[in-house]
């Protein structure tokens, strides 16, 4: 199925044809057809899908030619990192029409936004909160929507901002055109979604087992204070080329990336106590290969868009066996292919299990020949464990959960002193990354020229 068979604007199949794509996503074909019909539409899709796309080209074909100084489109999105990408998307796809957009999200300044506003700037691409506090002030009223869209619902229903969206769609006209695209559809996401469409076209694309076929998965067992040991040697060693190294909290983050640089490794971290413009450079700089590793929190996890990530490594495990497919899912987007690679300690074991259990199959375990298991355990600030001293009469919890006046789980006589259990070579060794300067919109997440 080729683009032209949508007969999108002129302008919108030159820039289709100037960055090489012929056919679209499963999921831009049969969402297209029916945005383009004025249709209200539910689509549930897996992240790395092209979704971005499957709305942004059909509010574009709607706006051209529509008078211009009043906003048309407003997309929600859970995450700042996000809304910028989906606006450079806009800005790649539409780059021979005149349609602009706008961000319009927190840790930066008002002034900007408001100016957008003011001018009816015909796309909004916003986070739920920073769009309620402009709504307190009269210039932010939109009298001329058309469209809305809220990409990521359950992303959004995770960070808690269900209340939020009700709250913006009480200063929206009721007379639109919903898009309503989310990864999973829980009760309070299917809920909302009842609410706020008319007669939708359901569209059912979503993975029901876990990451995509083109991920190449491993487990690391290592104990807890070799991991970052373990990580610096793999990027050493040229096991991994480039990687979004996924920790549980904001502390171990800046720790892993401390510890790294002191390897003279190029790296740097983004999660929610960095500003703005430090998260902004931290992921360009990552895109563009001005670093090797970003070290990142679960803020992350559906907001970082990187064409051709060849490594994600989950530092720790994740809290939960959906956090695990969101983070994974950051590299092998669409048809491309990537790895991910879990470092696992004993005290983490059984929320590996756990999301072995929810992908139904059970991961290979891989030890480094030439890494050192036994060395003993460094300073804190070396090995990323610990983010707060502890203080007596006080539980500490541990990345998994567990409180540090807990008993220990029993260790398996098989893999005492966090030796591995099991051998075998590296996984996915020169799996490399090939350069991240394509021209690419992440809208059409790597399918082939």
């Amino acid at each position: 199925m080729p683009f032209s068979q949508f007969s999108l604007h002129p302008s919108l199949a030159r820039g289709i044809k100037d960055l090489g794509f012929t056919r679209p996503t499963p999921i831009q074909a049969e969402a297209i057809p029916p945005v383009l019909a004025g249709r209200d539409l539910l689509a549930t899709a897996a992240t790395g899908s092209g979704k971005t796309a499957a709305f942004l080209l059909p509010i574009l074909h709607r706006l051209i030619g529509q008078p211009r100084g009043t906003t048309r489109a407003l997309v929600l999105t859970p995450t700042r990192e996000l809304a910028a990408q989906i606006v450079e998307d806009l800005d790649a796809l539409g780059v021979h029409t005149p349609i602009g957009a706008a961000a319009v999200f927190g840790g930066v300044g008002m002034g900007p936004q408001e100016h957008a506003f003011r001018r009816g700037i015909d796309v909004i691409v916003a986070t739920p909160g920073r769009l309620l506090d402009h709504f307190k002030a009269p210039y932010a009223k939109l009298p001329g929507l058309s469209v809305l869209v809220l990409d990521e619902a359950d992303r959004m229903l995770d960070m808690g901002f269900l209340p939020d969206i009700r709250r913006v769609l009480r200063h929206l006209p009721t007379n639109r055109q919903t898009l309503f695209f989310s990864a999973t559809m829980p009760p309070p996401i299917a809920a909302l979604a009842r609410e706020m469409l008319r007669d939708p076209v359901l569209i059912n694309q979503a993975r029901s087992t876990g990451p995509a076929v083109g991920i190449t998965q491993a487990i690391y067992p290592v104990a807890q204070h070799l991991k970052a040991g373990l990580l610096a040697h793999l990027l050493e060693q040229g096991e991994v080329q480039d990687a979004l190294v996924f920790t549980r909290t904001k502390h171990r983050a800046d720790r892993v990336a401390r510890f790294l640089a002191t390897r003279n490794l190029k790296v740097e971290r983004i999660h929610g106590n960095r500003s703005q413009a430090q998260r902004t450079e931290a992921l360009s700089g990552f895109k563009s290969g001005k670093y090797r590793v970003l070290v990142a929190t679960d803020i992350a996890a559906r907001g970082i868009d990187v064409t051709a990530l060849g490594h994600v490594i989950n530092f720790d495990v994740p809290a939960a066996p959906e956090d695990y497919v969101h983070r994974v899912g950051r590299t092998a987007r669409a048809e491309a292919t990537g790895a991910a690679f879990t470092m696992v300690s004993q005290d983490e074991e059984e929320s590996l299990r756990a999301i072995e259990k929810a992908i139904d199959r059970r991961l290979p375990r891989v030890t480094v020949p030439d890494f050192d298991y036994t060395a003993q355990k460094p300073p804190a600030e070396a090995h990323g464990h610990g983010d707060r001293p502890r203080r007596q009469g006080h539980a500490h919890h541990s990345p998994s959960g567990r409180t540090h006046n807990q008993p220990r789980p029993r260790r398996d006589s098989s893999s005492q002193g966090g030796q591995p259990a099991k051998s075998g070579p590296p996984a996915a060794r020169g799996t490399h990354a090939p350069s991240r300067t394509s021209r690419r919109p992440s809208a059409f997440r790597g399918r082939p020229r």
